[in-house]
């Protein structure tokens, strides 16, 4: 038995993914790793919704998250789609649990209001920078007095709650991928638990959650190590047991850095348009810091369950690597039998669902069957051709064009309500914002995104072809440029 065996408790382990965005391939990497470890020690899997940014959730980023780990088959045993005893699954709807809980630290003298306005913070933290000191809350409010307390409540001052920190000492716990870690206690901030809105902090619902809902082990990625004392000093707060912490290794890109969209695509939605068998996603992010025992690289999700142990984690990080995932994905393909491979075909590619899409705008311009393919081929294709100079319209630089389709991507990036409508109020607005007549900025994108210069309406063009697929061509529009 390996020192990382859970004790007789049951093993109970969380996803908790902010739904701002498209579904992070950050979140099938530690998802995979809590549902592997769930498995293998007969335990439940659970899936939080971290709502509490309220101005940047939405629900179709939640149902993405939902379709997405669906697609890769890392089902959960609770959630806020399935439910489960632990409930609400999602922090918005969990309000009342933190303001009680905000409630005992107060009582306890945990916990304190803070008055200050955020004029006041804002000029202490300039006062900072100005003489290179770190930033940090000044502990003004933690002397107040109960009587001023009480004058500030009844004038109805807002304020926020922050955490009373000890003042002095040393701060360690076990990271079980890394050993002891230990910080000192004057680098954390009084940190604010409940904002002025009401809402918690991440800080706290992250912790509430996590002991309301019982979990035992808490594997999340290691940009999560900085907040873990602040999360033991909540616990310590509350006299509530510590669950054991996991801090994954992060993806990088090639060259070292933390992946992001800028370089790779990183939304889920991008790997299943393009055609990434879901099996392959899973094998290949188990490779990221992991191996088998025997070293192979093929192998499926029930073997990684059989043998799973965090004794095989190497904690260098992981590159992900889309020119091998994309080999593995060949590797796979090959190997299906021709029945299968057609079924995956008409899964996907040449599914009646996106057939009855494109049929509609390509249809005027069929006089035979057989045109339909070469009128219609960059609606099936990966990649589009395309010549630099058609891309450049007239009175404009190679520059020009590659500055706005950056601004572009940008706005694709906000889009998810990925319609005829959006699409055409964005590019417009766009147009206005930069001085560039519609005309002017609508062919290169049509170019940019088909390849040629005739193709049906560009609107609806775009809404077929989806999210993924022209945030891929556009990058490449740009590398070219």
């Amino acid at each position: 038995m390996d020192k990382h065996q859970h004790s007789q408790k049951e093993v109970r382990v969380r996803i908790a993914p902010s739904p701002t965005g498209d579904p992070h391939v950050g979140t099938a990497y530690i998802g995979l790793f809590n549902y592997v470890f769930a498995k293998k020690h007969h335990g439940k899997f659970i899936l939080r919704i971290e709502d509490t940014d309220q101005s940047r959730s939405t629900k179709q980023s939640e149902q993405m998250i939902f379709k997405s780990m669906r697609w890769l088959g890392l089902n959960w045993d609770e959630g806020p789609d399935v439910g489960g005893p632990y409930g609400p699954y999602r922090q918005s709807e969990r309000t009342e649990i933190y303001r009680q809980s905000v409630q005992t630290l107060l009582d306890s003298g945990h916990a304190y209001r803070c008055f200050c306005t955020p004029e006041r913070l804002e000029a202490l933290r300039a006062a900072q920078r100005a003489s290179a000191q770190p930033p940090g809350y000044d502990r003004t409010c933690r002397a107040m007095s109960v009587c001023d307390v009480e004058e500030k409540l009844q004038q109805n001052a807002p304020y926020v709650v922050r955490l009373k920190v000890p003042l002095e000492g040393n701060l360690s716990f076990v990271d079980e991928l890394r050993g002891e870690l230990s910080f000192s206690v004057a680098e954390v901030d009084d940190q604010v638990l409940l904002k002025s809105d009401g809402f918690p902090t991440y800080h706290l619902a992250n912790v509430v959650d996590d002991h309301v809902m019982k979990i035992t082990h808490v594997i999340r990625a290691e940009e999560w190590i900085a907040s873990t004392p602040k999360h033991i000093l909540l616990y310590r707060a509350f006299g509530w047991e510590i669950p054991k912490f996991y801090h994954m290794p992060l993806l990088r890109n090639a060259d070292k850095s933390k992946i992001s969209k800028r370089k790779n695509p990183v939304s889920l939605n991008y790997y299943e348009r393009a055609g990434y068998l879901p099996e392959v996603m899973l094998n290949y992010l188990a490779m990221m810091g992991w191996t088998m025992p025997d070293g192979r690289e093929k192998f499926s999700l029930a073997d990684m369950i059989e043998h799973f142990s965090f004794e095989r984690m190497s904690l260098g990080g992981p590159i992900f690597d889309l020119t091998k995932l994309t080999w593995l994905n060949g590797v796979y393909l090959r190997a299906l039998e021709d029945k299968d491979f057609l079924q995956c075909l008409r899964h996907h590619l040449l599914s009646d669902d996106y057939l009855l899409k494109v049929l509609p705008l390509v249809k005027e311009r069929v006089e035979k069957l057989e045109d339909f393919m070469s009128y219609s081929d960059f609606f099936f294709t990966g990649a589009v051709t395309l010549t630099k100079e058609l891309l450049i319209p007239k009175g404009k630089t190679a520059d020009d064009v590659k500055a706005i389709f950056e601004d572009l991507l940008v706005v694709f990036d906000g889009v998810l309500d990925w319609t005829h409508d959006t699409l055409d109020a964005g590019l417009r607005q766009l147009c206005q914002n930069k001085g560039w007549k519609t005309k002017e900025l609508f062919m290169p994108v049509r170019i940019a995104l088909t390849g040629k210069q005739a193709t049906p309406p560009l609107f609806e063009t775009l809404a077929v072809l989806g999210k993924e697929c022209c945030r891929t061509r556009l990058r490449e529009a740009i590398k070219l440029l």
